[in-house]
């Protein structure tokens, strides 16, 4: 327990650019359902992919059979062989994914002014894309981050048999889409039932608010992609930019409709 703060210490100093993004969740999060939902979403979301983590380096399930390298063991936190940050950054990511949906399916008025989406955050619907756009960003993630050693991620993790897409496999971007399902439907089902009769305190407002989940969303694509490029992995960068493009394309036509109807 001496070691905790220490290592903890560590893992941000080793990761900075996750807890940039988590604190951005942190940010989005509370102005949309307060701090109680917030740290319950938090817990929910680390509980549940350090269990399919820890599943998945021992029986395969259901990311796919992987191992971690703990060379860093000594100078971050790890949580019986699975490094924190990494079931910890699932936290923001199922999060900005599952709003990302909740645009994706909310009618708008304008580019900044949805009509309501109430009706989305209800809707099953809204949790598979939820799933599915969350994978998506793994598509560009997983990639360069099994080059870790190339940049200052380190080596981190190896599939044994290797991957059909840049060196992943398919089982893994399956396993995200339904861990991204799994947080997402859990933390809906005890905000109706648990949480049902809990205060939504410390919600507050900002210029762009119903928007601001893709900037994140779409900054994960980015910082993802640039590091690619910088590595050298040319056609892993020009993948996965089409991917973001296509995202991209996708919530553009959707947001813009009002302006093409007029």
């Amino acid at each position: 327990m001496t070691d905790l703060p220490r290592l903890l210490l560590g893992t941000v100093a080793m990761r900075p650019y996750v807890f940039v993004f988590f604190l951005a969740y942190l940010f989005l999060a509370v102005s949309r359902v307060g701090w109680v939902r917030t740290v319950v979403w938090t817990v929910v979301a680390y509980l549940l992919a350090f269990a399919c983590e820890w599943s998945s380096i021992h029986n395969g399930f259901p990311f796919g059979l992987y191992h971690y390298f703990d060379d860093t063991r000594d100078r971050e936190l790890w949580v019986a062989g699975v490094p924190f940050f990494d079931s910890l950054s699932f936290a923001f990511l199922s999060f900005v994914s599952f709003e990302a949906a909740v645009i994706l399916r909310t009618p708008w008025v304008s580019w900044h002014t949805p009509v309501g989406d109430a009706e989305a955050r209800r809707s099953w619907l809204t949790i598979g894309y939820a799933g599915l756009l969350m994978m998506l960003l793994d598509v560009v993630i997983d990639p360069v981050t099994l080059q870790g050693e190339r940049w200052f991620l380190g080596k981190l993790y190896a599939y044994p048999s290797g991957g059909p897409h840049f060196g992943v496999t398919i089982e893994n971007y399956v396993g995200w889409f339904v861990v991204g399902v799994l947080i997402t439907t859990s933390f809906c089902l005890l905000d109706r039932t648990v949480l049902r009769t809990v205060a939504r305190r410390g919600v507050f407002d900002f210029p762009f608010k119903h928007i601001a989940p893709l900037g994140v969303y779409f900054g994960i694509f980015a910082f993802n992609i640039a590091v690619t490029f910088w590595i050298g992995e040319t056609a892993m960068g020009w993948a996965s930019t089409f991917i973001a493009l296509l995202v991209g394309w996708m919530f553009a036509q959707h947001i813009w409709s009002p302006y093409r109807r007029k």
